[in-house]
């Protein structure tokens, strides 16, 4: 089985969105929205089906540059929530939705969607997330690997920018991201293996094929991975995004990141890159505590603020993405490090209305203005809780 991978001679970009169809009262819409929506949009290429009926994804062409990305995002966007709100739905993208239980949800009718809950069962029935991916091009399916094997060390940082999932069947969870977690329980998805080579990614997916576990890298599903027919490095990293700017803020991210690393390693230079169990601790740090944690800098164990950590990647960054053209949109990550994530912005509107209906009102109006909503105070909640909702029964700290 010999993989062929596509290269890229450019830093191509494209964007997905698996975005939430939600009903009036603010909760998932839980019969065949996606399917009512998808035929009156008749378009196969910039929308398709997800697991779910209460989700759309939404697909970029090829593009070459992050303001490409928003012109042809926006466009799509703006049409599909025109078309679902003449339907009666309304439509908004965050890594979980606030209160809306998973059992209630109807799958999709893509056959391939009830395999994947034969097969997997629970860890595939409960996959009520959402997320954003962003693909950028690269030359060789040798510089795909080795750049995703650095770009692993950058994990948290994505994670924490994105965080948008704090609640979870109407709790507190305690949590930036939720979703990141419940991922992990399918057993391709999460962290990517730290492979030697394209050679050893070849014979990773004749193992898995021929042993029936998956039938193609579609159903890989790592946090980044190498997609051999576009030519690119697909980053599956993020949380669903509520904004325009933001989304365009990780896609500046994203191009940047890899043509930084790109250039390093076409000069025959070290790129960085930590120990697996190293970036295993701090993803889990970024979506537990997202922008306010504290990661892993070095082997030693010694520890810097993910915020500064970020602070110190942009700097790195800001000469390749004023290259690209894209230096505004990098610069916008410097706005959700000085205002906080949507899981902060939710948080807020949580602590000040008490009803995770009005999280879903705001989340529904920023998709709909493509920036984050005003902050009603400078005491941010959303980067970190001490804990999240208690059970019944559990111990206190004094």
């Amino acid at each position: 089985m010999n993989i062929v991978f596509n290269g890229s001679q450019r830093p191509t970009l494209g964007a997905e969105i698996e975005v939430q169809v939600v009903d009036e009262s603010g909760a998932l819409a839980t019969d065949t929205a996606a399917t009512k929506i998808l035929a009156e949009l008749d378009e196969p290429t910039g929308f398709k089906h997800e697991l779910l009926e209460c989700t759309i994804e939404v697909i970029t062409d090829v593009c070459d540059t992050v303001d490409d990305v928003r012109k042809d995002m926006g466009t799509k966007v703006e049409r599909l929530i025109d078309v679902a709100e003449g339907q009666g739905y309304r439509i908004m993208c965050t890594g979980t939705h606030p209160f809306s239980p998973w059992a209630d949800q109807t799958v999709s009718p893509d056959p391939r969607y009830h395999q994947l809950i034969e097969r997997c069962q629970w860890a595939a029935r409960r996959l009520l997330i959402f997320g954003v991916h962003t693909h950028v091009g690269v030359g060789s399916g040798e510089e795909a690997i080795a750049i995703s094997n650095s770009l692993a060390t950058f994990i948290p940082h994505f994670l924490a920018i994105s965080s948008s999932s704090p609640f979870w069947q109407g709790r507190d969870t305690g949590l930036a991201s939720v979703r990141s977690k419940v991922f992990e329980s399918l057993p391709t998805a999460g962290l990517p293996y730290q492979l030697e080579n394209w050679g050893q990614f070849q014979r990773f997916m004749r193992t898995l094929i021929g042993a029936g576990s998956i039938r193609s890298i579609r159903e890989v599903w790592w946090d980044i991975r190498p997609h051999p027919s576009f030519g690119t490095l697909e980053l599956r990293i993020c949380d669903g995004t509520p904004t325009m700017q933001e989304l365009c803020a990780l896609v500046a991210l994203s191009q940047s990141m890899v043509v930084w690393l790109g250039d390093r390693y076409n000069a025959g230079h070290e790129l960085p890159r930590h120990q697996a169990w190293t970036i295993r601790e701090n993803k889990w740090r970024a979506g537990r505590y997202g922008l306010e944690a504290e990661i892993i800098r070095n082997e030693e164990g010694d520890l810097i603020s993910l915020r500064r950590s970020i602070g110190d990647l942009l700097e790195d960054l800001h000469p390749i993405a004023d290259r690209l053209g894209c230096a505004g949109d990098l610069e916008n990550i410097h706005r959700i490090l000085e205002r906080g994530t949507s899981a902060t912005r939710q948080r807020e509107v949580h602590q000040r209305t008490g009803r995770l209906s009005a999280v879903v009102e705001a989340l529904v109006e920023e998709m709909k203005n493509g920036e984050p909503g005003p902050l009603p105070s400078d005491d941010l909640v959303g980067g970190a809780v001490g804990r999240g909702e208690p059970l019944t029964g559990e111990m206190r700290a004094p």
